[in-house]
């Protein structure tokens, strides 16, 4: 037992039922409306997935073992749950865990051996951590058990009890390691001084890994090394569990996002077509005075390559055309839809990209005062994403990527707002300037101690529904059914590279501020994100790092 932790209890009864029932977690998560009826087809949303000779099926129905109180997010502790309703048939492979600060909303994997041998009991437990002597709020002590697999098996889950007395053997089962492969802790759950609770992923992903999510949780101790433990694969990965095109069409329709823009937002979207057709530029190194208009697809833009320089995009030369198209066209707005196998093809990822024109100036704020940086943050051309991450066990919504810069931010869906009137269409907001994805209307500061660039976002007349307007670009998967338009497939940037410097935008605004304040702002301009300095355009969708990997 030299992974245990053993750190000192109050009674049970310092708990109390009031701090019980004032948590989230307490309360099952449910959607606005009840899940769509799907169309049928293929073995999307069939309830269980076999992963060559071992069939898998999602449960998120739970029966409570033990909560803690403090410690994790917001400081209201983690609850421990044991699954329920397990189809017949179907074995425990783990238990699920998730904070106390939001509802309980999750699942877990449970397995049935459809060929000969893929799962087996344990041959024995080991205590890994005990909570018996932590001064927190507790129901009583909590003990996390690591299954000991036999040789040849691996263990994916851990289990816990309110007992020191070890689990039956048949509680849950081990898998077979060919069936299985190497995972990695992901979100925080829970944690004390002397380790730490996370849910698992597997250590690759994107639209060919194998690695499937099992749902359950690890513990991480602060001087030794965690369990041993293990994610399932998908040695069937042959794609007949993703959704078919008439499906994709009522699972878009049922989860499309509404994207609220800030109400003094002046650089709309549009569609890529409204762009070209409206004066967009393509413009070729060394033929630099000769640039050519852009066919309304995209046709006469270079196809694949890499992006080496020789071509980028740009607005029209004429004034009054530049800045009409720089503030794009709400009306013309597309969504452009890239479904994509992920974790095993058990889950289906529907990313929306957007379009901008153009990004707009950053703006700082310094303590007190809001400052315009200038040109800083400015770039020709912008694409933005939003990611849903859909089961394919039911064709329930489970999570919800929003693009943040050069990074973003997993949602669980019950952290979503939704549009309302029964709807279950999530909410997102797009800064102003920047068009970054946030959960919320108010202010994001990329800075600390008061000093950064503002995030703004709000809630406006300006919005883009997604589910009005939007195009399938690609789904390879399919193998051919989809076809994708030329401009998806143009891989230099969308915008011309301007070089300058900002030393003159910095000391223009450092000029403005106290003493104080102007030193503040001036050590936070060393630290300003390089996405944000320079003018630069982007590349499209398909050069991104998700296009064919996991968010990040």
């Amino acid at each position: 037992m030299g992974n245990c932790l053993s750190i000192t209890d109050p009674s049970p009864e310092a708990v109390s039922e009031k701090i019980l029932k004032a948590l989230p977690v307490e309360t099952p998560f449910k959607f606005p409306s009840p899940l769509p009826t799907l169309p049928q087809g293929n073995g999307f949303a069939k309830r269980t997935i076999d992963l060559g000779g071992l069939e898998v099926s999602q449960v998120s129905t739970f029966n409570k073992v033990w909560s803690t109180y403090e410690g994790g997010p917001d400081n209201l502790g983690a609850t421990f749950f044991e699954p329920s309703s397990v189809p017949s048939g179907f074995s425990i492979l783990g238990y699920y865990a998730q904070p106390n600060n939001h509802q309980l909303f999750g699942w877990v994997l449970t397995a049935r051996d459809l060929s000969s041998n893929t799962l087996k009991s344990p041959l024995d437990y080991t205590l890994v951590a005990k909570t018996e002597s932590l001064k927190i709020k507790q129901d009583g002590p909590g003990y996390i058990w690591q299954p000991v697999p036999p040789d040849g098996y691996q263990a994916v889950g851990l289990l816990v009890t309110t007992t020191s007395q070890k689990p039956p053997l048949d509680k849950l089962r081990c898998v077979r390691s060919d069936l299985t492969e190497q995972c990695e802790a992901d979100t925080w759950i829970w944690g004390t001084n002397g380790g730490n609770v996370s849910n698992l992923r597997p250590n690759i992903r994107g639209t060919q890994a194998t690695g499937v999510c099992v749902g359950t949780f690890t513990w991480q101790p602060q001087n030794s090394s965690p369990p041993s433990l293990s994610c399932l694969k998908n040695t069937k990965l042959n794609f007949s569990t993703m959704p078919n095109g008439s499906q994709i069409g009522v699972l878009f329709n049922t989860y499309s996002p509404l994207i609220y823009l800030h109400p003094d937002e002046e650089y709309l979207p549009s569609s890529v077509n409204w762009y070209f057709s409206n004066g967009a530029l393509l413009y070729k190194q060394g033929q630099e005075s000769n640039p050519n208009p852009i066919e309304s697809n995209g046709t006469n833009l270079p196809q694949g390559g890499s992006n080496d320089g020789s071509y980028w995009l740009d607005l029209p030369i004429d004034k009054k055309a530049k800045e009409r198209v720089k503030k794009g066209d709400l009306q013309n707005t597309k969504a452009y839809l890239h479904i994509k196998p992920m974790l095993g093809a058990t889950f289906t990822d529907i990313a929306i990209w957007l379009f901008y024109p153009f990004n707009g100036p950053a703006r700082a704020k310094v303590k007190f005062i809001n400052l315009p940086l200038g040109r800083i943050g400015e770039h020709i051309g912008d694409w933005e994403h939003v990611t849903l991450r859909i089961s394919n066990f039911t064709g329930e919504l489970w999570r919800v990527f929003l693009s943040q810069h050069s990074g973003g931010v997993w949602l669980d869906a019950c952290d979503l707002e939704f549009q309302g009137g029964g709807s279950n269409k999530p909410v997102a907001y797009a800064s102003l300037h920047g068009h970054a994805m946030y959960a919320k209307p108010g202010l994001v500061l990329q800075g600390d101690d008061d000093v950064g660039i503002r995030n703004d976002t709000a809630k406006s007349k300006k919005v883009v529904d997604t589910g009005l307007g939007y195009e399938v670009v690609a789904a390879e998967y399919e193998g051919g059914g989809v076809v994708e338009p030329p401009w998806l497939n143009y891989y230099r940037k969308w915008g011309p590279k301007i070089d300058y410097s900002v030393d003159d935008d910095v000391k223009r605004v450092a000029r403005l501020l106290p003493g104080a304040l102007k030193k503040a702002f001036v050590n936070f301009a060393k630290k300003i994100p390089d996405e944000v300095y320079g003018e630069d355009g982007p590349t499209g969708p398909k050069l991104k790092g998700n296009w064919a990997g996991d968010e990040k």
